[in-house]
C-alpha cells in the first residue's frame, strides 16, 4: 500500500471533530442533517460464571455511526476480548479465580464507549487452562521533550504512574511513538535533548519509534541520542539504518523483540514519510564506508508488514505498530487520518499507536485497538492485551485513556526522575530567568485545527514584521509550524515569582516575557534569512504554504502584504489575490523583490523548493533577533503588541 501526501489525509470541510479529554470521548457538528457521535455504554449486562471464565450478555446499542465491535474486559490483569457488533454476548476468559468486574464498551469509528457492568464483583467457576497471558501496554506520544509538570504530567509524575502500572503487571511494557524529542522546551533543546533520553531512562521506557522532529538535527545528533538510550528504537520504513548505528550494540533496528513474564512482544516501527519536508534540508543525510546516503522514509508499508513477519517468525508473540501518523478527524460517520488508513492495511500488527497529529483517539480497526494520546506528556494509554502464547494470537484488547485527573498517583515526583530534571532546570534558570520585554496578552496556540497553522496568528505576525523591518525587504513569511507554544510560554516556568505571568490570580494584561519563553516558542535554532525573488516565486510560495490546510506546519504568516485563500478549492490554485498592505495587485509576473524568512524555508524546509539558494544570504539566528526586538521595546518603555491585522483572509 502506498497512500501519497496529499491523498493520504481527507478533511471535510464541514465536519472537524472536537476532541475531547475523555477516552473515546469523539464528537463531530451535523453533516447533512445526521449527528455523530461516540456510542452510549451498553445495557442490561449480565455476567454468569463459568468454567475456565465468564458468559457475558448485553443488549445491543443503536448508535450512529454504526456500532462495529463490543469489548469485554474486566481491566488491568485480565483477558479482554472484541467481538463483533453482531454478537450481544460473549465468554471471557479468567486467568485467576479471583472476583472481577467485569465491563462492556460499544465502539465505533468514533471512538469507545464508556463501560457498562452488571455491578458486584463475581468469581470465575474455574480459571481457563489455556495458555493465556495478559500483557498491559503504556504508551505516549509527541512528547516534545515537556520534562516539566505545567499543563501535563512531567516526567517525574509519569515515572510514579508507569511504577504503579507495572506493580499491578509483570508483563508491562512502556514505549513511545515518535517526537519524544525535537520541538522542545529549552529545558531539553538547550542540552542537546540529552535530558528527555536521561528521563525517559528513568522511567522505564522499553522503546520508541522516530517521528520528524527526531530528525530536527544531523544523523550525527540522533546516534548520540541513541547511545544513551537505555531503551530501544525502531524504524521499519527506512530505507537504510545504517546512519543510525551508534556503535557498542547501540543502533535502531527495524524491529526489536522483548520479553516480560514469559510473554515477548515484537515491536515495529513507522515514520511519517513526510520527515523530508519538514526537517532541515540535508538532515537526512550520512556518509557511510566513505560514501554518502541519504535515509528514505517511505509511505509504503512493505517494510513495516515485512518486520512484523519477522518479528513473529523470531518468536513474537504479538506484535505492536508504533506509528508516527494520526488520526486527523471524524467525518459523515468515518474516522479520517493516515493513521487509520495504516492500521486498516498493515498485516501482522496486533496493536496501533500513533502520533504526530496531537490528538486523542481510540477505536478498533479491522478488529485491532487504535490509539493515540495527546502531546507534552498531558495523557497517556494503559492498554489490556490477551494473548495465546500457543498460538501467538490475540484474543482482545482494552483501553484506558490516562489523564492526571484518573491516574493511579496524582501528585509526586519519582526521586531519580525528579533529579535530572533538577539538574538541568537549575542551568537554565540562571541562563533563561531574564525579563526582555513585556507583551499585553498571551497569544495562543493549538485548536481544531490549531489556530498557528490554520489562519492569522498575532505572532506570526509579529515576528514576521520584525524581520522585514529588521533587514529592510519587501515582504516577510514565516511558518506556522516554527510556533511551538503560546507567548509568553506555557510550557517554561520562571523561578522568579515577581514576574508578572499568566496564570490563576493574575487579573494583569500585561506579561512579563523571558529568555525561556522566546526559547520555547522558537526552539529550533533556524536563521533569519534574505532572498530575492519574483512575483511568481512568491505566489508559488504561498501556494505551497496553504496546500495542506488546516493543519499543517507550513502554513504562511506574512509581512509587507496580504493574500487572500479559498481552501475550497484544488490545491495549486487557493491562493484568489496578493497585495501589498495598500492593496496593490501583486502579480505573478513582477519581479525582483525582496523576501525576509528562515533558511530552513529558503532551503526548501515544508516543501517551499521553489527558492533559488544562490542568491540566499543567511543572517542572523531566529531567537535573538526577536529577543532584540523586545529588549528595544523594553528599553524605549513600550509593551510589545502582538495583533491581527488582517494580512491573511481565509474563504472556507
Amino acid at each position: 500500500m502506498k497512500i501519497n501526501s496529499n491523498g493520504r489525509i481527507r478533511f471535510g470541510l464541514a465536519a472537524i471533530a472536537v476532541t475531547l479529554l475523555g477516552f473515546g470521548s469523539f464528537t463531530a457538528p451535523a453533516v447533512s442533517a445526521e449527528t455523530y457521535s461516540s456510542p452510549t455504554a451498553p445495557s442490561k449486562v449480565t455476567t454468569i460464571a463459568a468454567e475456565g471464565g465468564f458468559r457475558v450478555f448485553w443488549k445491543a446499542v443503536t448508535a450512529n455511526p454504526p456500532v462495529s465491535y463490543y469489548i469485554v474486559s474486566a481491566g488491568v490483569g485480565s483477558c479482554p476480548v472484541i467481538v463483533p457488533s453482531s454478537d450481544k454476548s460473549a465468554f471471557m476468559y479468567a486467568l485467576n479465580e479471583d472476583s472481577v468486574t467485569v465491563t462492556v464498551q460499544a465502539v465505533s469509528d468514533y471512538g469507545i464507549s464508556t463501560g457498562a457492568s452488571s455491578g458486584a464483583a463475581l468469581a470465575p467457576l474455574s480459571k481457563t487452562d489455556l495458555p493465556l497471558k495478559s500483557v498491559q501496554l503504556l504508551q505516549l506520544s509527541d512528547f516534545h521533550g515537556q520534562l516539566e509538570a505545567n499543563r501535563s504530567f512531567g516526567a517525574g509524575l509519569l515515572a510514579l504512574n508507569f511504577d504503579a502500572d507495572r506493580a499491578n503487571s509483570e508483563s508491562t511494557f512502556v514505549m513511545a511513538s515518535g517526537d519524544s524529542i525535537g520541538a522542545a522546551p529549552p529545558i531539553s533543546s538547550q542540552f542537546a535533548e540529552l535530558p528527555t533520553i536521561k528521563a525517559f531512562n528513568e522511567m522505564g521506557f522499553d522503546v520508541a519509534t522516530f517521528g520528524n522532529h527526531e530528525h530536527d538535527r544531523s544523523l550525527e545528533h540522533l546516534r548520540f541520542m541513541i547511545r544513551y538510550s537505555n531503551f530501544e528504537w525502531v524504524a521499519s520504513n527506512y530505507s537504510t539504518l545504517k546512519g543510525l548505528d551508534a556503535g557498542k550494540g547501540k543502533r535502531a533496528k527495524s524491529y526489536t523483540l522483548i520479553e516480560k513474564d514469559g510473554v515477548t512482544v515484537g515491536f515495529v516501527g513507522m515514520n511519517t514519510s513526510q520527515t523530508v519536508e519538514q526537517v532541515f534540508p540535508g538532515n537526512l543525510d550520512f556518509t557511510y564506508s566513505g560514501k554518502k546516503q541519504t535515509v528514505v522514509i517511505s509511505s509504503d508499508t512493505a517494510g513495516v508488514v515485512a518486520a512484523a513477519a519477522a518479528a513473529r517468525a523470531a518468536g513474537a508473540d504479538m506484535v505492536v505498530g508504533l506509528i508516527h501518523e494520526g488520526w486527523n478527524t471524524n467525518t459523515g460517520g468515518e474516522a479520517i487520518g493516515p493513521l487509520i488508513d495504516y492500521a486498516n492495511d498493515i498485516g501482522g500488527v496486533d496493536v496501533f499507536y500513533g502520533g504526530h497529529s496531537h490528538q486523542t483517539y481510540s477505536s478498533i480497526q479491522n478488529g485491532r485497538l487504535t490509539a493515540m494520546v495527546r502531546n507534552a506528556g498531558a495523557e497517556y494509554n494503559r492498554s489490556q492485551v490477551c494473548v495465546n502464547t500457543d498460538t501467538n494470537t490475540v484474543l482482545g484488547s482494552s483501553n484506558e485513556l490516562v489523564t492526571t485527573s484518573n491516574a493511579l498517583v496524582k501528585t509526586g515526583a519519582d526521586v531519580k526522575t525528579a533529579a535530572v530534571v533538577k539538574l538541568y532546570k537549575d542551568q537554565l534558570t540562571a541562563k533563561f530567568d531574564v525579563k526582555i520585554g513585556q507583551v499585553e496578552g498571551q497569544t495562543p496556540i493549538g485548536g481544531t485545527p490549531p489556530v498557528q497553522r490554520s489562519g492569522e496568528h498575532a505572532f506570526g505576525n509579529w515576528s514576521a514584521e520584525v524581520i522585514r523591518t529588521k533587514y529592510e525587504t519587501d515582504f516577510a513569511l514565516v511558518n506556522g509550524g516554527g510556533i511551538r507554544d503560546t507567548f509568553p510560554s506555557t510550557n517554561y516556568s520562571v523561578s522568579d515569582k515577581t514576574l508578572s505571568r499568566p496564570g490563576a490570580g493574575n487579573t494583569s494584561t500585561v506579561y512579563d516575557v523571558t529568555l525561556g519563553d522566546i526559547y520555547t516558542v522558537q526552539p529550533f535554532g533556524n536563521s533569519f534569512s534574505i532572498i530575492e525573488i519574483t512575483g511568481a516565486t512568491l505566489w508559488a510560495a504561498l501556494e505551497n504554504g496553504v496546500s495542506n490546510y488546516p493543519s499543517d506546519g507550513r502554513w504562511p504568516h506574512v509581512s509587507g502584504l496580504n493574500y487572500t485563500v479559498d481552501v475550497t478549492k484544488a490545491i495549486g490554485s487557493r491562493i484568489v489575490s496578493v497585495t501589498d498592505t495598500a492593496g496593490k495587485a501583486i502579480a505573478k509576473n513582477a519581479t525582483k523583490y525582496s523576501l525576509a524568512t528562515t533558511d530552513f524555508i529558503a532551503k526548501g524546509g515544508d516543501g517551499y523548493n521553489m527558492f533559488d539558494v544562490s542568491k540566499l544570504q543567511v543572517r542572523d539566528i531566529d531567537a535573538i533577533v526577536l529577543i532584540d526586538a523586545l529588549k528595544a521595546d523594553l528599553a524605549a518603555g513600550k509593551v510589545t503588541k502582538m495583533t491581527l491585522d488582517g494580512h491573511i483572509t481565509v474563504i472556507k
